[in-house]
């Protein structure tokens, strides 16, 4: 497994481990581009991950640190890639879209469930008044991007 990921609304969060003789951030480049990510170990010539994203990224907002948790039982650092998602709403169907990555993409049952909880997550937002646990769609799911007037932007 070379990485794990989750979306929501605004972002795409990728979840790296990291070798272990990585100790600090400063051992790791992390290049983010609107439609690439590398990563790689400092003085090395070539990236461990060079890959297209699975959307258009706003690389203004996005950011990553190693997270330096040694609370685990195999002591294991974590690389966290938040991409901010250029369009937001957007359900993306994979994190990266590399070769040899056709297990990364979400099925379309599974997809469907990410756009409903992206979906209520959008209805909470604009109605914070308003409990949504528990709520669900009859038939198929509307892409929360576009469904009624589309995502009001902060």
């Amino acid at each position: 497994k070379v990485y794990e990921w989750e979306q929501t609304l605004d972002d795409v969060t990728i979840y790296i481990p990291v070798p272990p003789m990585v100790t600090t951030a400063a051992q790791l480049i992390c290049t983010i581009q609107p439609t690439k990510l590398m990563v790689g170990l400092r003085g090395h010539d070539r990236f461990f991950l060079n890959e297209p994203t699975g959307s258009k990224v706003d690389t203004t907002e996005s950011s990553w640190y190693l997270d330096n948790d040694d609370n685990n039982d195999i002591n294991i650092k974590t690389l966290h890639i938040v991409l901010v998602k250029a369009h937001r709403g957007e359900t993306w169907d994979c994190a990266l879209r590399g070769r040899g990555r056709e297990n990364a993409v979400v099925d379309p049952i599974t997809k469907e469930q990410i756009q409903q909880q992206l979906l209520l997550e959008r209805f909470q937002e604009e109605h914070p008044g308003m409990d949504f646990r528990g709520a669900s769609f009859n038939g198929s799911v509307p892409d929360p991007r576009t469904f009624l007037g589309g995502v009001k932007y902060k």
